[in-house]
């Protein structure tokens, strides 16, 4: 059976966020610890996500909620990073509608019968 369809725009959208990252930390003079911190997780939940992995989509959720809030800190306080920032709150949102909605649906979604 195939993943849905939110599934895989939530791994889409995590590989996206971990390679947003390593592209915003890669010249940070503590690159390896920014890229273990920021996007080693998303990496290793993208594929389990995109496969309709119901943990993963949860922790994706969970993290992202932390990608949110830092990218929201940073578009406020560093303008020369905005763009990166910007593009994590976008990615952050898109990860956390996609991993909640078949949780919505089931709740206000019509009931059949």
């Amino acid at each position: 059976m195939a993943a849905p369809t939110s599934a895989r725009i939530a791994g889409a959208a995590l590989l996206a966020l971990a390679l947003l990252y390593a592209a915003w930390f890669h010249a940070d003079r503590h690159a390896v610890a920014a890229l273990l911190v920021f996007a080693l997780p998303p990496l290793l939940l993208a594929v389990p996500a995109w496969r309709g992995g119901r943990r993963s989509a949860f922790w994706g959720g969970v993290f992202a909620l932390g990608w949110f809030s830092h990218g929201v800190m940073v578009a406020w306080t560093r303008p020369g990073e905005a763009l990166f920032a910007w593009l994590a709150i976008v990615l952050s949102l898109v990860v956390i509608a996609t991993v909640s909605w078949p949780g919505l649906q089931a709740r206000f979604g019509r009931r059949r019968g």
